[in-house]
């Protein structure tokens, strides 16, 4: 338990025979529950979840104690592969089923450090936050191991999630370390959710839908042997589609279902002078355009530029309070 509040990790793991072991002896001993997920892994990775949940610290101690072991450990396997969103629902589920306050995620590939845990149990834990997420692109120094080629995709994603999302300040929406509260776990549709990469989009999408409070938790960008499973071919223009789907989902629930806000109107206005704008001056190229016809066009694109970005001014102002970055 953590300041008397439950705690639980997800871990999410697909062909990590490497590397889930050592994640999961790393687990911090606050820790009540780890649902340890194999997603229909062709390695050895169920062998290691099952050996390591075996010789969990807790369960031995208790044997020497001559007591009844505690199975801290959870191992959960997929018959079929559902992805790393599919893994965390699974675990999410069994958090929900079991009532755990806090329910974490560390993905089994060694990227993320079980010893900052605490860092994103405890907004939660006080009150402060409903979800934190990690953040590797604050600064220069934590971003130090990252490529520039994932930096420059990271801080595209980050863009088009903070459109999508709501969170103006929330960065590196790819990070997978998170922690979410009982109360938001109970009151997203989890069914809903993004099965496979882009799920953590996804539910940022949700979660500003519902008004939850999210905070970054700055952390050290790592990698070391693990490989990527993401096939950037159908992964790019699938979470961009998903990000556009959400983004639509939102203004309807947010501002037209539950609240109202003219900032609807601004978006799209804005995206239907723009594409107005676009026509025109296309038409006004073909057919020779006057310089009061070109005028025109340019002016059209100009304005409704300007309605796009008041429309995410007020959005971010609508927003603000929801969203936190944690000092340490």
């Amino acid at each position: 338990m953590y300041s008397g509040q439950t705690v639980a990790v997800v871990v999410p793991a697909y062909n990590e025979e490497e590397l889930v072991g050592e994640v999961l002896d790393s687990i911090p001993a606050f820790v009540d529950r780890v649902y340890a997920v194999d997603d229909c892994s062709t390695d050895g990775t169920w062998a290691e979840i099952h050996d390591h949940s075996e010789r969990d610290e807790r369960a031995v101690a208790a044997k020497a104690d001559g007591g009844q072991p505690v199975d801290r450990i959870e191992p959960i396997r997929h018959e079929t592969n559902q992805g790393v969103g599919g893994a965390i629902k699974t675990g999410y589920r069994r958090a929900l089923q079991e009532g755990m306050d806090v329910t974490a995620v560390i993905a089994g590939d060694g990227q993320m450090d079980p010893s900052i845990l605490d860092r994103f149990v405890e907004p939660i834990v006080e009150g402060r936050a409903d979800y934190t997420k990690g953040d590797r692109l604050q600064s220069r120094e934590l971003r130090s191991a990252m490529s520039s080629w994932r930096s420059m995709g990271n801080f595209l994603l980050t863009f088009l999630t903070k459109l999508a999302s709501g969170y103006w300040r929330t960065n590196d929406p790819q990070n997978g370390y998170t922690a979410i509260s009982l109360d938001a776990l109970e009151r997203i549709e989890l069914d809903a959710l993004y099965d496979r990469y882009g799920f953590s989009n996804d539910l940022l999408i949700t979660l500003n839908a519902h008004g939850f409070r999210v905070a970054d938790v700055p952390m050290q960008a790592v990698y070391g042997d693990e490989q990527s499973h993401i096939n950037y071919g159908t992964f790019v223009p699938r979470l961009s589609t998903l990000l556009f789907v959400g983004f639509l989902w939102r203004l309807k629930v947010k501002y037209c279902l539950v609240d109202f806000h003219p900032l609807v109107f601004l978006y799209a206005l804005g995206v239907l002078g723009g594409a107005a704008g676009l026509a025109f001056a296309g038409l006004a190229v073909v057919g020779g355009a006057s310089l009061l016809t070109g005028s025109v066009s340019v002016f059209i694109l100009l304005f409704s530029c300007a309605l796009l970005v008041l429309a995410m001014i007020f959005d971010m102002q609508h927003n603000e309070h929801l969203e936190e970055t944690v000092s340490y």
